[in-house]
C-alpha cells in the first residue's frame, strides 16, 4: 500500500517500548521484594518517582526510560500516521522514521546501562531533528504548501 511503509517503524518502537516494560518489571518487582523500605502488603498508591531514593539507580534508570518513551514518541506516532493517510510514508520519510526509531532505541540502551547524559542529550537532539524533519514534511502535504 502506498504510504505505508512509515508504519514499520512505528511498530518497531510500540514493540521496544513494551521490551522496556518488561525490563522494567524484571528489574523492579526484585528490587522492591529486596528493599527494607518497602512492605509489599501495605503498600499504598504513590509514583515511580517515589522510589528513586529506595531503588538502585540502574532498576529506575528502566523506569525513567519506560516514561520517556510515552513522551516525545508520541509525537512521532501521530504524525507518522497522518504521513501514512496522506500516501508521504515511504521514500525519505520512511527512512527518516527508521532513524528516529533507531536513534529512540540506542537512547534507550545507553539510558539503562551506562545512562551517560551527554550521550543521551546527544541521541535525543538528533532524535528530535528527525522528528522536526518528519514534522516539516507533514506540514508541507497536509497544508498542501508549494515552495
Amino acid at each position: 500500500m502506498i504510504g505505508m511503509d512509515i508504519l514499520q517503524p512505528v511498530i518497531v518502537l510500540a514493540i521496544w517500548t513494551m521490551v522496556m516494560w518488561a525490563w522494567m518489571y524484571a528489574t523492579r518487582i526484585p528490587a522492591m521484594s529486596k528493599s527494607p523500605e518497602i512492605d509489599a502488603a501495605n503498600l499504598k498508591g504513590g509514583t515511580g518517582k517515589d522510589l528513586d531514593n529506595i531503588l538502585p539507580d540502574s532498576v529506575q534508570w528502566k523506569a525513567h526510560n519506560y516514561n520517556h518513551l510515552h513522551e516525545q514518541p508520541t509525537v512521532f506516532y501521530a504524525v507518522a500516521i497522518v504521513l501514512a493517510i496522506v500516501g508521504q510514508g515511504d521514500g525519505m520519510n520512511a527512512l527518516l522514521a527508521w532513524m528516529y526509531a533507531g536513534l529512540r532505541i540506542i537512547h534507550s540502551l545507553v539510558q539503562v546501562t551506562a545512562n551517560r547524559v551527554l550521550v543521551r542529550f546527544v541521541l535525543f537532539a538528533l532524535s528530535s531533528l528527525v522528528l522536526i524533519a518528519l514534522i516539516f514534511h507533514a506540514t508541507i502535504f497536509v497544508f498542501d504548501i508549494h515552495f
